[in-house]
């Protein structure tokens, strides 16, 4: 009798053991070794008025007259903002050259700078691919810089993080390949803004600022902390840790053009305050018969 209910008992603690661990190895348990990316929000719509001036086969060129501060002293220059639309490779990043339902349609800005210091030039270039699409950051941003000491250049793909590839000629910055976590890039501010302002980064957050200013002023290419203002055609940006204030003036209506801006560093005041916008497709204006033109934008 004592060895049947022995018998009995095994078998119950048996059957509740192969319960419990069933219970056990079907509890749910979450296991990724992939990268979840952040959910993207809802696509900008362009209406009609929006695809009237910027899918109409032509780029809006508007050009400044310069106050640039530089080696503590204010040059004389002039600024050019190239706006333009183009279907984009998200791969590749680069333009594409052939219709495809994988393309990203982009509005790019090359912002280019022109302006002498004592006997030698500046020429600065910067360049945005910003998806029109308006619900994440720029896919890529790259800035050269050239005067006769030399030349620097950076550029920031926008993949799984910003891939960041830079050269300079100065001893501390020379090669470099890194990458960073994503953030708002200044640079991207300036397409942001023509698409909707109403959908600049405001308050506080985390910044990557201008290539420009990161190369001119040999600061280590990051993200800092930054606090913004939107009023009526005005954005204000500032960088505390930096000393940098940009001021971005803009007609409160479409297209958002921008008319004037400022940029204090460090108590000295670079401005740029708009000369004349022209609407047209410059690729195919190359010819000295054309040189008219650029008297239009007053760069002559």
């Amino acid at each position: 009798m004592r060895l049947k209910l022995t018998t009995i008992l095994l078998f119950c603690l048996f059957i509740f053991a192969c319960k419990e661990q069933k219970q056990t190895t079907q509890t749910p348990v979450k296991i990724s070794t992939k990268k979840e990316e952040k959910k993207l929000s809802p696509a900008y719509k362009p209406n009609q008025q929006f695809k009237d001036y910027w899918y109409a086969g032509k780029a809006e060129i508007t050009s400044y007259k310069l106050e640039q501060a530089r080696y503590g002293e204010i040059r004389e220059g002039k600024a050019v903002l190239v706006y333009v639309t183009e279907p984009f490779l998200p791969n590749v990043q680069v333009k594409a050259d052939q219709k495809n339902p994988k393309n990203v349609s982009v509005l790019k800005l090359n912002a280019t700078k022109k302006f002498n210091t004592g006997i030698y030039p500046y020429s600065i270039m910067q360049s945005t691919f910003y998806p029109v699409a308006n619900n994440q950051y720029a896919l890529k941003v790259s800035a050269s810089i050239q005067e006769w000491c030399g030349q620097v250049y950076t550029q920031i793909n926008n993949r799984d993080q910003f891939e960041v590839t830079s050269h300079s000629y100065f001893e501390g910055e020379a090669d470099q390949n890194f990458n960073l976590e994503k953030t708002v890039l200044e640079n991207e501010i300036w397409t942001q803004l023509r698409i909707d302002p109403n959908s600049l980064p405001i308050g506080d957050f985390k910044i990557i600022p201008s290539l420009e200013y990161i190369r001119l002023k040999h600061k280590p290419l990051k993200a800092y902390n930054a606090f913004a203002e939107l009023s009526k055609g005005k954005y204000t940006l500032s960088i505390k840790e930096l000393n940098k204030v940009l001021t971005i003036n803009f007609e409160n209506n479409f297209p958002f053009t921008i008319t004037s801006w400022e940029e204090t560093i460090d108590g000295l005041t670079t401005k740029a305050i708009k000369l004349n916008t022209i609407n047209t497709a410059y690729w195919n204006q190359n010819s000295n018969t054309d040189l008219p033109l650029r008297k239009s934008l007053q760069l002559d």
